[in-house]
């Protein structure tokens, strides 16, 4: 087993390079590594200073730096390809082969995977994101008629960031409620939400991951404790059952997949675009 450093490289973001590179490098476990992204290497000399930095890894770790990269420009590619790397362009491998197919060349224009090639989507994806900040965790109420999805849950189970990721990725509407210990002692939704149970999608997670994540906001409180946790989570998952709410174990996954599975259960897609 050899230690590598891993490079995510691109002359735009390298938001792509990294996403997928992550993505790949997951199915191989046990490799020590350390993770650099480089974006906007944009000329030959940002090129060149980055097949530099890149060699000099190799003389710090074992192994061949990985190299990732998602390079349009064919003349800075072929600089940071000559690197002493292992180099995976994860455009030019699929480029070529669907130029081929398709018998058309690429524009091989910079930026057009992250560039505002619909306007209305982007403003759509704005609308759902400001959305989400002004019905967070039960502030407002007044518009849930407009949401999509309505995200519940005890505190601290990423109904937040799930919310934003909802509207920033896919432009959804996506409110997000507590359930509270009045909630779970009476063992009913909230009359807020009542209305709107055909939305409403839960979150869980396990007491011992939810005891952590609520000591560092608040250490050594009852909030906090395991005893707390348990009994919080039992009486959530209980009340989900009973009122037929789907509802996602979120304890070890992300928050692309906790998405993914709400668009899925709720039949969501982008559509407000």
């Amino acid at each position: 087993m050899k230690n590598r450093t891993i490079f995510f490289v691109s002359d735009r973001t390298a938001i792509t390079a990294e996403t997928l590179g992550n993505s790949l490098m997951t199915q191989f476990e046990g490799v020590e590594r350390e993770r650099h992204v480089v974006p906007f290497v944009d000329t030959q000399a940002r090129a060149e200073t980055l097949v530099k930095r890149i060699n000099d890894s190799y003389t710090v770790n074992e192994g061949r730096p990985i190299v990732f990269s998602t390079f349009t420009n064919d003349n800075l590619r072929e600089i940071v390809a000559e690197s002493d790397c292992i180099f995976y362009d994860l455009f030019d491998d699929y480029i070529s082969r669907m130029e081929s197919d398709l018998r058309q060349e690429s524009s091989h224009e910079v930026g057009k995977s992250h560039g505002l090639i619909d306007k209305s989507s982007y403003e759509s994806r704005i609308r759902a994101v400001n959305y989400a900040l002004e019905y967070d965790d039960g502030a407002k109420m007044d518009r849930y008629d407009q949401a999509d999805v309505i995200l519940v849950g005890v505190s601290r189970t990423g109904k937040t960031p799930t919310s934003l990721f909802l509207a920033l990725q896919y432009g959804i509407f996506t409110a997000n409620f507590p359930i509270t210990d009045s909630d779970l002692d009476n063992c009913s939704l909230p009359r807020a939400i009542k209305p709107h149970k055909r939305k409403l999608f839960g979150l869980t997670i396990s007491a011992e991951q939810l005891s952590r994540i609520r000591e560092e906001r608040r250490p050594g409180s009852p909030y906090a404790s395991l005893r707390t946790c348990q009994r919080e989570v039992s009486q959530v998952e209980e009340l989900f059952h009973m009122e037929n709410i789907p509802f996602l174990n979120v304890t070890a996954i992300s928050i692309e997949e906790i998405a993914a599975q709400i668009r899925l259960t709720r039949d969501l897609d982008e559509i407000h675009f």
